[in-house]
């Protein structure tokens, strides 16, 4: 017999095998593993430190308010208008008034809102900003299916949330504090949960509309801060507006006094048709594309673009006006409650005597210089995102182009520096000036206009170092460079929850609000202003130094 060759064609036989490519979900496995790995870090001190705040919360409440007297009290304290649009409704603290329903009202509102943030951040990061980078593009390339990255990133914020919610409630029912049931417990964690998977399908049509990921997380957090503040009208009085909310659902679920499961029903019926919603607009767009296109710039560039600074400020100009209108909404929220201090805090000693100790002073100085505080936290957000762009440009590839011209790495990063040094001093005087004026006209008491103006730039200098470490951790540890988020959220803990945990003064001071003189309760003390002004100085004069030592990562 004679052999005869068969000849064929190369083309399939090189193919992938069937179904390999052709899925919408293809690779969604590798992607979560490759997700799950970035966010080995990140994820774990999120999850603890909510655990953290949590438990603390509890066990002060357990400890500063340990008789049927003191919790109500309490509970008359919270009663007022300005107490429920800053905890939750009414309903928990009718009754013999337990720690888990004072948990129930005081502190799930607040969880709910930080998952919600979490799960926006997580699938924006996974999703819009992949894109943004070229990398979701170079993936899909190969064997990834479209709709596969954001299967990824709703399954990791998924889990995150139900992760969190399974560590809440295992707290709770292992406290052993009166009112605390185990199906009680079971319910706060389940709320909290839900309200996290709902803010992720929210994400997910976030991203497909903006084709930033800034814009994108501005879009869902806006979702997250507006359905907080439903949720405040709602519990003042018009019930209606916090049907609106999803952080008004996990509230009325009125964990250990009816425990109502049902409204979480609401949550998942929202989640499921957001994620539907953001599956249907992503098979509308291209990769890199979103729904609303950017508009298009003049013709010709303003003279602003041609300076380094000027054309920081113009990246970042959206996130600076972000912060400012944020910081300007909770100051006028904040100062509008300021002449009722002494309604707020009621007959409630143990209550007064915390917020005296934190602010000193008379009452409502001394409430106000509290306020201050958070409101230095918002602005210190500002400065560590406006700082950290510097590593958003780097990794990009955009950092490249711009040092490739006759523009040193010193003064690149300066411009950047420029815009979080001014613009975090610019959005705490935004905030003072709202808490000023709402201040003034809810005391009736037009000398405090000044006073809280001026108070506000008390502050300026802990926001310079913030700045420094942000920047001196981008200069040395490029990669560690997110930790300068820790220091905001020190701050906040130091603020909330330092005096209730009666955390020693030296734990204090690590946080650079800790120096501030406490004004307008505290007189103005120059010599802590003037160390923490060359405490700054010196940290970012070491970050510059780092950066031009270190090798820039390239692409």
């Amino acid at each position: 017999m004679t052999a005869t060759a068969t000849v064929t064609d190369a083309g399939p036989a090189l193919a992938a095998p069937p179904g390999h490519h052709g899925g919408v979900l293809t690779g969604t496995g590798a992607l979560l593993r490759f997700a799950l790995r970035r966010e080995r870090v990140r994820l774990p001190v999120w999850i603890m430190a909510l655990w953290l705040v949590n438990s603390v919360t509890l066990s002060s409440l357990t400890t500063e308010y340990p008789g049927p007297q003191e919790r109500a009290q309490l509970g008359e304290t919270m009663g007022g208008a300005a107490g429920l649009a800053m905890t939750g409704p009414e309903r928990y603290l009718g009754g013999d008034l337990l720690y888990g329903a004072m948990m129930g009202q005081q502190m799930l509102g607040y969880l709910a809102l930080a998952v919600g943030v979490l799960s926006v951040l997580t699938v924006v990061r996974h999703t819009r900003a992949e894109e943004e980078t070229g990398r979701a593009e170079l993936l899909r390339a190969s064997a990834v299916g479209r709709h596969a990255h954001l299967t990824a990133a709703l399954t990791v914020a998924a889990v995150t949330s139900l992760i969190v919610g399974a560590l809440l409630a295992a707290g709770m029912a292992g406290s052993g504090a009166e009112g605390v049931t185990t199906g009680g417990s079971l319910l706060y964690g389940a709320a909290c949960a839900a309200t996290g998977i709902v803010f992720a399908g929210v994400a997910a049509l976030a991203v497909q509309i903006s084709p930033f990921a800034r814009g994108a997380s501005g879009l869902g957090l806006a979702a997250v801060g507006l359905a907080f503040a439903l949720r405040a009208v709602g519990d003042v009085g018009a019930d209606a507006f916090s049907w609106l909310s999803p952080i008004g659902w996990a509230q009325r679920t009125y964990v250990y006094v009816d425990d109502r499961w049902w409204p979480l029903l609401l949550s998942l019926a929202l989640a499921a048709a957001t994620t539907a919603g953001g599956y249907a607009l992503s098979a509308r767009r291209d990769v890199g594309a979103g729904l609303r296109p950017p508009r298009p710039g003049r013709p010709t560039a303003s003279p602003g673009l041609l300076r380094p600074v000027g054309f920081a400020l113009r990246l970042q100009r959206g996130v600076l006006v972000g912060f400012g209108a944020g910081a300007l909404l909770f100051s006028l929220m904040y100062g509008s409650v300021l002449g009722s201090a002494d309604d707020l805090l009621g007959e409630n000693e143990q209550l007064r005597e915390s917020v005296a100790a934190l602010g000193g002073g008379d009452l409502l100085t001394a409430f106000a210089s509290v306020v201050m505080s958070v409101l230095a936290i918002v602005a210190s957000l500002h400065t560590v995102q406006a700082t950290l762009r510097l590593r958003g440009e780097e990794t990009a590839g955009r950092a490249e182009a711009v040092l490739a011209t006759g523009l040193s790495r010193t003064r690149w990063a300066a411009s950047h520096l420029v815009v979080a040094l001014v613009g975090g001093t610019l959005v705490m005087a935004l905030a003072g000036l709202g808490f000023g004026l709402s201040g003034a006209a809810s005391a009736d008491d037009p000398s405090l206009f000044g006073e809280l103006a001026l108070a506000s730039l008390a502050y300026a200098p802990a926001l310079w170092v913030t700045t420094g470490v942000a920047v001196a951790l981008y200069g040395w540890f490029p990669k560690a460079s997110a930790a300068a988020w820790a220091v905001p959220a020190y701050g906040f803990f130091v603020v909330y929850l330092g005096e209730l945990t009666g955390l020693p003064d030296g734990l204090r001071n690590l946080s650079p609000i800790g120096h501030v003189p406490q004004v307008p309760a505290a007189e103005w003390r120059w010599l802590p202003l003037t160390l923490l002004t060359l405490v700054a100085a010196g940290l970012i004069a070491a970050g510059l130094a780092g950066l031009r030592r270190r090798d820039l990562e390239l692409k």
